[in-house]
């Protein structure tokens, strides 16, 4: 029994840095090659799990070999287009100038509900309101919505705009986020100045978040 735990922990250490290498994907932004390998690696790694009898290299080396063999391909098709058109797809175009393209939805076997649902999914709710509809290599869609429906920039309206930068999590459970910090170009003598001002030291902070221009907000533990 403590081998078989041993030999699962090893192998479920071992799956998530092959993962890993692959990079930073979600599952419905993986590739067709890379949803392949993933799946592919979760049934060999499986194997060595269930039978203590098999050596745990029988396990690791496929994958080695599947990971070193994706990494390959993923380098081919970078400077390969036709490689990755063949084995990837090509992005395709189902509205184009508000025109919705039949044959398209056809050859891709997406029927208009499926196609209301993605991009319901965008936040798009009339199909009358799209320019153009592209179906990525990957399933999901990107939509440009036409000009009329498109919500205004603050450059459109010639309003000023202020550079906040990003809004980051400085402080999490009572500890400092230093690359947070040097983000937003903090430093933690601000933070205990501020900090200071609301009664507070940083240990009683659940979150506390801030951006470039010293605006922040804090959310204090609960004394349960």
């Amino acid at each position: 029994m403590v081998i078989s735990v041993i030999r699962t922990a090893l192998m479920y250490i071992f799956v998530i840095f092959a993962i890993r290498i692959m990079g930073k994907r979600q599952l419905s932004d993986m590739q067709t090659s890379e949803l392949v390998v993933t799946m592919i690696i979760a049934d060999i790694a499986s194997i060595p799990m269930q039978n203590t009898s098999q050596p745990l290299l029988s396990g690791i080396v496929p994958v080695l070999i599947l990971i070193s063999g994706e990494i390959f391909i993923s380098v081919l098709m970078m400077k390969i287009p036709s490689l990755r058109n063949l084995i990837c797809g090509k992005p395709e175009i189902i509205i184009e100038n508000g025109r919705l393209k039949q044959t398209m939805l056809r050859r891709l076997r997406l029927t208009t509900e499926d196609l209301s649902v993605l991009l319901r999914q965008q936040g798009v709710f009339s199909i009358e309101d799209v320019q153009f509809c592209i179906i990525e290599t990957n399933g999901q869609i990107s939509v440009l919505l036409k000009p009329e429906k498109r919500t205004p920039s603050m450059e459109d309206l010639r309003l000023p705009a202020r550079d906040t930068g990003i809004e980051a999590v400085i402080i999490s459970d009572g500890e400092l986020l230093t690359r947070s910090m040097a983000l937003c170009d903090i430093d933690e003598i601000w933070i205990n100045k501020t900090l200071a001002q609301e009664n507070m030291r940083v240990e009683d902070v659940m979150l506390m978040t801030a951006n470039r221009l010293k605006e922040y907000n804090i959310i204090r533990k609960c004394n349960e």
